[in-house]
């Protein structure tokens, strides 16, 4: 398949992807979900997005970059991650994928959000990059799209949108800022993944790999910083259950693929 073909494709895979936050905001503005369930979503996509890392995206770059390689860019993607999403938390992005509404303590947390709400959609971006970037990398090489990962990934956005919207349908935003907002984050994932094509495609299997276990780094510290969280914080220990479940549930995929 020619080049340009490739990398319509990953663009399309990462926009597929990521529209599960067009239709986690749909959710989030127009019905009031049990906060256990929006929870049970995340731990589910905690699980599967636990399985993708470890049995794609790490193992393809092991094969490829080996241990030092791939360890380097595994713990580079999550300090790049960290660093950044500590900035953004003190911009009011903090408990952008939060599943419950929020009690009357965090009232200043909330008035920082709604101060400056541009911190969620950053943040989010800063979610769903490095996944997208992986979407595009699993087609380098003429291989086919790295499936497992591409139903984690939409997994992993649906409770983020879905929580982050019924949050500004609580702060009074319209659903066109809504959907705007989201609409311009699944744009950049698609983006994110034609360019995770694109531009790695043609560089050495080293530079690919390093990136590759960049990405998983990042989804990992994501993971641990914010979806995990705010799972257990509503779901508590049938948290760590749903996520096993979902975790069982890809890794089965992945044999099966």
């Amino acid at each position: 398949m020619p080049l340009m073909d490739r990398s319509l494709e990953a663009a399309l895979w990462g926009a597929g992807a990521s529209s599960a936050l067009l239709i986690g905001a749909a959710i989030g503005f127009l019905i009031d979900l049990p906060p256990r369930l929006i929870a049970a979503v995340m731990a589910f996509g905690s699980g599967v997005l636990i399985s993708a890392l470890a049995f794609d995206l790490m193992d393809e770059a092991f094969a490829h970059g080996g241990l030092w390689g791939s360890a380097i860019g595994f713990l580079a993607g999550a300090t790049m991650f960290t660093v950044l999403n500590v900035a953004l938390s003190r911009m009011g992005a903090h408990r952008r994928k939060r599943a419950a509404a929020p009690d009357p303590a965090e009232a200043a947390d909330e008035a920082v959000a709604e101060a400056n709400p541009l911190a969620i959609a950053l943040g989010s971006m800063l979610d769903n990059i490095p996944e997208s970037i992986a979407i595009g990398l699993t087609l380098i090489g003429g291989g086919a799209i790295g499936i497992v990962t591409v139903i984690a990934v939409f997994l992993s956005n649906v409770p983020e949108a879905l929580s982050a919207s019924a949050g500004f349908r609580r702060r009074g935003r319209s659903a066109r800022y809504v959907f705007s907002l989201w609409g311009g984050a699944v744009l950049a994932c698609a983006v994110a993944s034609f360019l995770g094509y694109t531009v790695f495609s043609t560089l050495p299997d080293a530079v690919v790999a390093g990136t590759t276990a960049f990405a998983a780094g990042a989804i990992l510290a994501m993971l641990a910083d914010t979806m995990i969280p705010e799972a257990f914080a509503v779901a508590h220990e049938a948290a760590g259950l749903i996520a096993a479940v979902g975790f069982v549930a890809a890794f089965a995929l992945s044999k099966a693929a």
